[in-house]
């Protein structure tokens, strides 16, 4: 037991009732990472110096449709992994419990893949480049991974494992074990520092080599996710496995591999035309 252990702020999950409805903080998680991500994506498109002079993107007014594609796909596709990732038998025996999003429950590598799905349809019905998509989607995406794990925080979810730091905090539903508070780890490092790394890359021109920020994005994440998994407390039914893995690790090692495959690519790659 460590001699001091800080206190979980319990939050209401309703953060303001709307007449007869509770808007969560949840959801507002979801609804600030969209609409940051939307401004993000604009001012993007509209710096002319973070691209090549004859480089295909998106305008500004497509970039709306764009956010539209991916948010329902980083909606239906990250409620989809987690039912059919971590639970499928209690989900075939309450199918009802499929739409109650505000219960929580989605799965980050489910969401990508519906988001990849969302980027394809609008690249291939805009005649653009599917990388130079996926790297405006990618420079954004920390941005709504940072919401995401405060609401993991504050609902509270996916706490950490039982240790003796001195940061350690008790989180009511988990038992009297102080615990490693995971959720603000990968906010810092999926949010924040991923964020910052991949600002970084496009102030230095990444954009002008497609497939440069979706690498660094896909090794970055990937990384990440790994260390925290270390300190996160698996669901022993549905996400632990032998040797001390987790479901976690595994489904994040490929995205390691394919991000650096990318970039590497991207390298060899001469650069957009000036």
């Amino acid at each position: 037991m460590p001699f001091f252990v800080l206190p979980f702020p319990v939050i209401d999950p309703v953060a303001v009732n709307l007449g007869p409805l509770p808007l969560r903080w949840y959801a507002l998680a979801y609804i600030g990472g969209f609409i940051l991500g939307w401004v993000g994506l604009r001012f993007l498109v509209g710096k002319d110096e973070f691209w090549a002079q004859t480089q295909p993107r998106p305008t500004q007014e497509g970039v709306d449709d764009l956010l539209v594609n991916a948010a329902l796909g980083v909606i239906i596709g990250g409620r989809l992994g987690h039912v059919l990732i971590y639970d499928p038998s209690f989900y075939l025996a309450h199918p009802l419990e499929i739409l109650q999003t505000w219960k929580g429950g989605m799965a980050f590598h489910g969401g990508l893949i519906g988001a990849l799905v969302g980027m394809w349809l609008f690249a291939r019905s805009r005649a653009l480049p599917f990388l130079t998509i996926a790297d405006l989607c990618a420079a954004v995406a920390p941005v709504g991974l940072f919401f995401g794990r405060l609401a993991n925080f504050i609902k509270p979810e996916m706490w950490g494992r039982p240790t003796d730091v001195s940061w350690a905090m008790v989180f009511p539903p988990a038992g009297s074990d102080p615990r490693h508070p995971s959720q603000l780890y990968e906010a810092g490092l999926e949010g924040v520092a991923l964020f910052l790394l991949l600002a970084f890359a496009v102030k230095s021109g990444a954009l002008k080599r497609p497939g440069l920020v979706t690498g660094l994005f896909g090794i970055g994440y990937g990384a990440a996710r790994i260390f925290c998994e270390f300190f996160r407390e698996p669901d022993p039914v549905q996400e632990a496995l032998p040797g001390g893995l987790t479901m976690g690790m595994v489904l994040s090692l490929p995205l390691v591999l394919i991000g650096a495959a990318i970039l590497l690519l991207s390298l060899r790659r001469r650069s957009a035309p000036a």
